[in-house]
């Protein structure tokens, strides 16, 4: 199947679903400290050529003509994580003192709580944008860091191959139980977000979301049968041949991993085909989902952890703007 020309940078108009089109209207409007000429202006004007030379595959990016305050992009899930093949698209929002201060920015989450660092607000707590704790060189540096950094860094520290291990929380036990819970958990809120986004899918973006999903369709459904099967770990499916001979096996799939996936199996799959696949090209066999289930105690140690950090995680970021 042929891949859509869509360009990873381009300059559109319409900015009206964007989480931060109704806050600090610029010009006429409101704050008119991002009118050409202005420092700010050049300032994003500047991001805009690094970003339109520099973008990295996997990410896509739009600016507006009309909001140049505002900008948008889109991450790909890269190969060899439980966010593979999935599309995350982020809200920016440049400050009119900038680069003094860092862009805020908010994930587009739909009510679904993907990582430790990403809220099911869409609120992110990353260091680069002084929203949590960070050594000096870890934090926004007026003079040095950049919108292009901040994607990048999202790509490779946060939709990552292990989204447990962080600065928040260090692998458990001697086969990481609660790594391999939370790579579960992303895994279907990943599939999930598919379900969202196919019904309804960001302006600019609605021919990228749609040909995006018709090209990886199958890969995703062979990705969930490999998992709920336990045949490969989850973040581990490369494709049939590869991931046989270097996906680590799941010895037992978590019931709550597994009811879910059987619930999202047929749903994306009648997604797909009325996003315009059809059923023969898809070419997925369903696999069978029985696996010898957990026990009781193993279930529980499987759970997603509740230290009291993730209770307090909402709470904490405005300590981001102390100066630590």
């Amino acid at each position: 199947m042929a891949e859509l020309a869509f360009k990873q940078f381009d300059v559109v108009s319409d900015h009206s679903d964007h989480h931060f089109s109704s806050v600090g209207k610029q010009g006429k409007s409101g704050d008119d400290r991002f009118n050409m000429g202005t420092t700010v202006y050049k300032n994003i004007m500047r991001e805009w050529k690094i970003l339109d030379k520099d973008l990295p595959d996997n990410i896509y990016v739009r600016v507006y003509d009309t909001r140049v305050d505002l900008l948008r992009a889109v991450i790909v899930g890269v190969i060899g994580t439980p966010y593979r093949d999935g599309l995350f698209f982020f809200d920016i929002k440049f400050p009119p003192d900038y680069p003094r201060h860092p862009p805020k920015a908010n994930y587009r989450s739909h009510g679904l709580f993907i990582n430790p660092m990403i809220g099911s607000s869409g609120h992110i707590c990353w260091s680069l944008l002084n929203t949590w704790f960070g050594w000096g060189y870890e934090r926004w540096n007026p003079t040095q860091s950049t919108i292009l950094q901040v994607l990048v860094s999202l790509q490779a520290l946060v939709l990552s191959d292990k989204p447990y291990y962080g600065d928040l929380v260090k692998p458990v036990g001697p086969n990481n139980i609660h790594s391999q819970s939370w790579n579960q958990h992303a895994f279907v809120c990943t599939c999930k977000s598919h379900l969202y986004l196919l019904r309804n899918p960001p302006k600019n973006f609605e021919d990228f979301v749609a040909d995006h999903f018709r090209r990886r369709a199958g890969d995703i459904l062979r990705a969930c049968c490999a998992y709920a099967s336990g045949r490969v770990e989850v973040g581990y499916y490369i494709n049939e041949i590869d991931s046989a001979v270097t996906g680590p096996l799941s010895n037992y799939v978590s019931n709550k991993f597994k009811r879910p996936m059987q619930q999202l199996y047929p749903l994306l799959g009648e997604a797909f085909t009325r996003n315009g696949v059809e059923e023969d090209d898809l070419m997925v066999v369903e696999k069978s989902l029985t696996r010898t289930p957990f026990t009781d105690q193993q279930e529980k140690k499987a759970e997603l952890p509740h230290s009291w950090l993730f209770f307090l995680l909402p709470c904490l970021p405005w300590l981001a703007n102390l100066d630590l």
